[in-house]
């Protein structure tokens, strides 16, 4: 992993990640290899022994929390589960006093939320990182994972070329801003009056233009073509309503098939965040085909984690150790 005072990770120690954009590319390509570095050779020596951190989840979650208690405790560190399924942050008492309490006795707030700016006021007013593991805009996290899979598979992430179909969501979102960022090319294929946010649209056509890449957003199924990956998310994104027989027939074009795949090219492997709707946004042929690397992607969300959390959980954060 990166380590030494020269590492693009030392000043992150003590930050929040509530955007992928909040890292720039020098700390993204340095969490990526680390989470290799890890994978790797796991730590044995628990450098986040005496540490802790909380995890506010207003979603529900398989690998997300699965990932980060498991990482925790890999890294010698606590994870405490704070279930807010059914009472959203702010509700039973104020995110100031919340945050104000948890900064005394945790090292770190991990939050799944509803809304973004549930984990902007969260770092507002706290001490220690506050790290967004999903929310209604964003979900970085799955961003660094992707990437470490991609540089798994692909061999690089400078000129890789990623076609993302279906739903302009958050994880839509968090990889164009990540691909700009670190020189891959983004091709986002979804209906119309289904695309990302204008917002996050230019704002990765700006990383693009200083990486040299491109962002291209459409609702041509064509534009498919020539790709090293393709990417999709399911169509009912969780606290949406449920998917209607309207909603359902405009997206039926963009599921991914093999025709599809093989559209895009040989060699371009198939992602998909999780969990999945065979039948839906894939067909069962390609994600458990041979050229899908979904179980890969989702293993990489620990130690992309973990990796993001050794950075965050440096020596200068947290409550006092004198």
């Amino acid at each position: 992993m990166t380590t030494g005072a020269t590492s693009p990770l030392t000043s992150l120690a003590g930050s929040h990640l509530l955007s992928i954009a909040d890292l720039d590319r020098d700390q993204i390509l340095a969490i990526v290899e680390s989470a290799i570095a890890i994978k790797k050779n796991q730590p044995t020596d628990a450098p986040l022994a005496g540490r802790s951190a909380a995890l506010i989840f207003e979603k529900p979650s398989l690998r997300t929390r699965v990932s980060f208690e498991v990482g925790l405790f890999r890294l010698g560190a606590q994870g405490v589960y704070l279930d807010h399924s059914t009472s959203p942050i702010g509700k039973r008492e104020s995110v100031e006093d919340l945050a104000g309490y948890l900064q005394r006795t945790v090292h770190a707030i991990i939050a799944r939320v509803n809304s973004h700016a549930v984990v902007k006021s969260l770092a507002s007013v706290s001490g220690i990182p506050v790290i967004n593991a999903l929310c209604d805009l964003e979900h970085p996290c799955q961003a660094l994972a992707d990437l470490v899979t991609i540089r798994e598979h692909v061999g690089r992430l400078g000129g890789v070329r990623l076609a993302y179909v279906g739903d302009g969501n958050n994880v839509c979102h968090s990889l164009m801003l990540a691909g700009a960022i670190v020189g891959m090319h983004v091709t986002v294929v979804t209906p119309e009056g289904r695309g990302p946010r204008s917002e996050f649209v230019n704002a990765a056509r700006r990383y693009a233009e200083e990486s040299g890449v491109q962002i291209v957003v459409t609702s041509d199924l064509g534009a498919i073509e020539n790709h090293d990956v393709v990417y999709t998310d399911t169509w009912e994104s969780m606290g949406e309503p449920e998917l209607t027989p309207e909603k359902a027939r405009a997206f039926e074009p963009y599921r991914v098939t093999p025709a599809m795949m093989s559209k895009a090219g040989t060699g371009a492997v198939f992602m998909h965040c999780m969990p999945a709707h065979r039948g839906e946004e894939v067909d069962a042929a390609v994600i458990d085909g041979p050229t899908s690397v979904v179980y890969d992607q989702a293993e990489n969300r620990l130690y992309a984690q973990n990796a993001l959390m050794l950075a965050l959980m440096g020596p200068r954060t947290g409550i006092s150790e004198e």
